[in-house]
């Protein structure tokens, strides 16, 4: 294992020396091209890089450990929505449907996994259900809106963000209408079993006395299956086809209209998992819940590299944009910016992010 660890640390000491020697050797004119397009590669990753080493000058406490882990646990929330939307986007599109699924799979497993006692129970003739249960049918729900984006999508070629805004929709009147069900009268789903409570944000180990939640566990393991599915299945093959060129995808014999199904199937089903996390980890649902959580997605993915033009995307550029995201979110909360004015700079993000990845497209091109 050392000699197989010191190899890769020479080739890799090897290729940086070729490419120092490369870059030496070119004009002026062309060293000035490579360093524009390494910062424009770049630039997002860069200017909140910078802009978090400006707040923990401003805001030492902000690399405190508590800190730090309140930062991994926030990407933990909100990876998986992340790895089921950026499937979406390789294929060309976009699903803005995704923050009232998970608000509404959220509130399906708040609701059934109440205790027996809660005075506002939703259900009171049942007590909390089997977690492997509340956990499948959010999962189901999810992968149900998912299969319907994903038929509209394939079968009639609509756009994306037609579909999704449609089911974006639905998804919230039909959260409206669960939250009457009975005699809850729209209220905020809390009195949560502890056992699902525990599952979700029990300690999983702590680190300098600071608790690291179970659902960071979630995230990695999740994270691994989604690398596995995008990278060694012949179905992550057909997704970055499809999104490449879709009419070449086809005559080389790729079911596209599965692939597009399966891709916004298997995003529902993440955001039902985001659901289940989101109920417990907020204990307290409402029909806001997961409200703009997409945006959020989008503008990590396209900060990692998943590109608007599709077929470009890895997971772990995915996990560095959601991580790039929360410490900047966090580190504006440090320095007391106003969650009116997070909305302005989130879209600002997105803005700047998608220009950026157009460029890119446009020079490569």
């Amino acid at each position: 294992m050392s000699n197989i660890i010191v190899s890769r640390v020479q080739g890799l000491r090897q290729k940086l020396s070729d490419n120092i020697s490369e870059f030496r050797g070119m004009s002026k004119r062309d060293k000035m091209r490579t360093i524009s397009d390494l910062f424009f590669n770049n630039a997002m990753i860069i200017i909140i890089l910078l802009a978090v080493i400006i707040i923990a000058i401003l805001q030492p406490a902000f690399l405190s450990l508590s800190s730090i882990i309140n930062i991994i646990s926030l990407t933990a929330a909100k990876l998986p929505i992340a790895l089921g939307i950026a499937g979406c986007i390789v294929l060309t599109g976009t699903d803005i449907s995704a923050g009232r699924c998970v608000g509404l799979t959220a509130c399906i497993a708040a609701s059934l996994l109440q205790v027996s006692d809660y005075a506002s129970k939703m259900f009171p003739e049942i007590g909390p259900m089997p977690l492997w249960f509340v956990l499948l049918v959010v999962v189901l729900v999810g992968a149900v809106v998912g299969l319907v984006n994903g038929f509209f999508v394939a079968k009639f070629k609509l756009h994306p963000f037609i579909v999704t805004l449609s089911t974006q929709l639905i998804v919230f009147g039909t959260v409206l209408l669960y939250l009457m069900i009975g005699g809850n009268n729209g209220q905020t789903l809390s009195g949560l079993d502890q056992g699902y409570l525990d599952f979700v944000k029990g300690t999983l180990f702590t680190i300098g006395g600071v608790a690291v939640p179970n659902f960071v566990l979630y995230a990695i393991i999740l994270t691994a299956i989604m690398w596995v599915i995008w990278n060694k299945t012949t179905f992550g093959k057909n997704m970055f086809a499809v999104g490449s060129n879709e009419e070449a995808a086809n005559v080389s014999g790729v079911n596209v209209f599965w692939t597009i199904v399966g891709v916004f199937i298997l995003a529902g089903a993440m955001y039902g998992i985001t659901g289940f996390i989101e109920g417990a980890r907020i204990a307290s649902c409402s029909a806001n819940t997961g409200l703009n959580y997409e945006c959020d997605a989008i503008a990590a993915c396209v900060i990692g590299g998943v590109s608007f033009v599709g077929g470009t995307g890895k997971i772990s550029g995915i996990v560095v944009g959601v991580l790039l995201l929360q410490i900047i979110f966090t580190g504006l909360t440090f320095l007391s910016i106003s969650q009116n004015m997070l909305y302005i700079i989130k879209g600002l993000i997105i803005l700047a992010a998608c220009a950026i990845d157009m460029r890119k497209y446009l020079v490569r091109k």
